[in-house]
């Protein structure tokens, strides 16, 4: 059985980009093919990879500025970090303090407006505002970039920490994935007979959160809201029907899109990789799509059947990190060890605003 240390590896800390590239799509991308072959090429290749029937499915949430500091009534210095907003005025976050904030203390942020502390559920604050919450934070907060990245949020941030399709407001981190596609490349892809679909999935800060435990069966497994509308899942019965690959760009997209097509004690369960799926079967299912939106811990790892995922656009993920299990569920474990390594000693830039993998899967491992 894998366990934590299975996902482990050295990444030095140079390697890690703190800037993204001087313009989008200006990264490079490693293509991994069907037979675990490794290819250095720059990412405005992709679309000479992809196939004309192919469905490039995004993640078209909108990152917030959900970053505030302020202080309690005392004084005491807080931060509030929004992971979710629940109401017009109302949200769950998380808050650092040198002491938690009890039911109905007040919080000073931005020095402009003060919150009221409704309670908890769980590590997070029940929070409500004076006034719409994504008015206040467009207003007073701050772009959450990750904890991995080390100057403070700038103007620069709020522009390129977005995909340039962003439509939907709510997520606390970006689809990284989707941060290399501009619209001349959009434009470029679809002249080439690909088809562009879109999902919502609201990222949140436990993207970030590490796995503490080696039993990864013991891993509380964060959950984020998602939607896959009509119009994607009619685009994917599409594809399929005329032979085409359906392409995730991003973990996300992928986590939302699976979660789409699993019952929902598969994708709402708190502890553990899910074991839910059954090989693909050949044909077309008009009724894939089991639970179309809602709320997903799905927790992919090795051994998972993808039920809608042929291939993957991704970053580079943190070791020991869920991302990280997921990704090697689709190519394989040792394929992605091997990848990694490559990257690492031919300099690729890793995390949110480093460079990219296309990862074609063999089709044993899906």
């Amino acid at each position: 059985m894998l366990t934590l240390s299975d996902f482990d590896f050295t990444l030095p800390p140079e390697r890690i980009a703190q800037t993204p590239p001087l313009t989008r799509g200006a990264s490079r991308l490693l293509h991994v093919d069907t037979d675990g072959g490794l290819h250095d090429l720059q990412f405005a290749d992709l679309p000479g990879l992809l196939r004309a029937g192919d469905l490039l499915v995004f993640n078209d949430t909108r990152v917030i500025k959900a970053r505030l500091a302020g202080q309690k009534a005392t004084g005491g210095k807080v931060e509030v970090l929004v992971e979710r907003i629940t109401e017009d005025d109302r949200v769950l976050a998380h808050v650092r303090a040198s002491k938690s904030p009890g039911p109905g203390t007040v919080l000073r942020l931005a020095e402009a407006f003060d919150a009221v502390v409704l309670g908890r559920e769980g590590e997070l604050f029940d929070i409500r505002f004076p006034g719409k919450v994504l008015d206040l934070l467009d207003a007073h907060g701050a772009t959450p970039l990750p904890p991995y990245i080390t100057h403070a949020a700038g103007e620069a941030d709020d522009q390129r920490y977005q995909t340039v399709y962003a439509d939907a407001p709510g997520a606390v981190a970006a689809p990284t994935a989707g941060l290399h596609f501009d619209q001349d490349m959009l434009d470029t892809v679809q002249r080439a007979g690909v088809e562009l679909a879109f999902v919502t999935l609201h990222v949140g800060a436990g993207t970030f959160q590490p796995v503490r435990t080696q039993d990864l069966t013991q891993h509380l497994m964060h959950a984020e809201r998602y939607t896959v509308p009509v119009a994607t899942q009619q685009a994917i019965l599409r594809t399929r029907k005329r032979g085409g690959r359906v392409i995730a760009v991003g973990t996300t997209s992928m986590r939302a899109l699976e979660s789409a097509a699993l019952p929902a004690e598969a994708t709402t369960q708190s502890v553990g990789p899910t074991p839910f799926g059954q090989p693909r079967q050949a044909g077309h299912d008009d009724t894939l799509f089991r639970q179309p939106a809602g709320d997903t811990r799905l927790f992919i790892s090795p051994g998972f059947h993808f039920q809608i995922v042929d291939a993957l656009v991704t970053n580079f993920h943190l070791p020991q990190s869920t991302l990280l299990m997921l990704v090697s569920a689709l190519a394989g474990v040792d394929t992605i060890r091997t990848a990694y390594a490559h990257a690492i000693a031919c300099e690729y830039r890793f995390f949110s605003y480093g460079d990219a993998m296309f990862i074609e899967p063999s089709r044993h491992v899906l």
